[in-house]
């Protein structure tokens, strides 16, 4: 029997969430990345950019581990909701570069501290803005997978593509055919029970 890490066991899962947005992204163009697919504009890109912001306020500044560059999509004084959303002067590869570097800086932190180091997350109530580095784990993987569900329904309605994580889709087999049948059984459940 092997015995849980508690540490190494949040690592892993911090990141699954992380793999399975990036590989939302993979195979398509640079305009199904960017399109917003929601009323409040959720698109591919914007999520891998906002999850930086996460990961960067989280594990930077709630315990006082400064990034060491400035991020204007971030920063107090931007707009509202510019970290959901690409401009067209940011590349792809700028996001990603940017998602690459804030995860090795999550990284150092969560390697560096123990599970019970005490930080301060500024932007929650007083009455419970003093965390763990666990607390902050557990939460940090929760908005991920959170971002990770927004990701798999916007792909889908990008193109059809499904599926838990590359190599592993974790969706019962069937062709096209047989999804098409199986939404109309039960777009027909939801008209005979409304």
């Amino acid at each position: 029997m092997t015995l849980s890490q508690p540490k190494a066991d949040l690592q892993r899962y911090l990141r699954s969430a992380r793999d399975a947005l990036l590989w939302k992204l993979e195979g398509l163009s640079e305009y199904d990345v960017r399109r917003p697919l929601t009323p409040t504009g959720t698109n591919l890109l914007g999520l891998v950019k906002h999850a930086s912001g996460v990961e960067l306020g989280y594990f930077g500044e709630t315990f006082g581990r400064p990034f060491g560059e400035v991020v204007p999509a971030f920063g107090d004084d931007a707009e509202a909701n510019q970290d959901m959303w690409a401009t067209a002067d940011e590349s792809r590869a700028d996001i990603l570069a940017l998602h690459s570097r804030v995860t090795e800086h999550a990284d150092a932190t969560i390697a560096e501290l123990p599970l019970d180091a005490v930080g301060r997350v500024t932007w929650w109530p007083e009455e419970r803005n003093r965390v763990t580095l666990h607390q902050i784990l557990v939460h940090v993987i929760s908005d991920l997978q959170r971002h990770a569900g927004h990701a798999d329904v916007v792909r889908e309605l990008v193109d059809g593509a499904a599926g838990l994580q590359s190599g592993n889709d974790n969706m019962p087999p069937g062709d096209r055919a047989w999804w098409e049948s199986y939404r109309q059984r039960l777009e027909q459940a939801a008209r005979d029970a409304g």
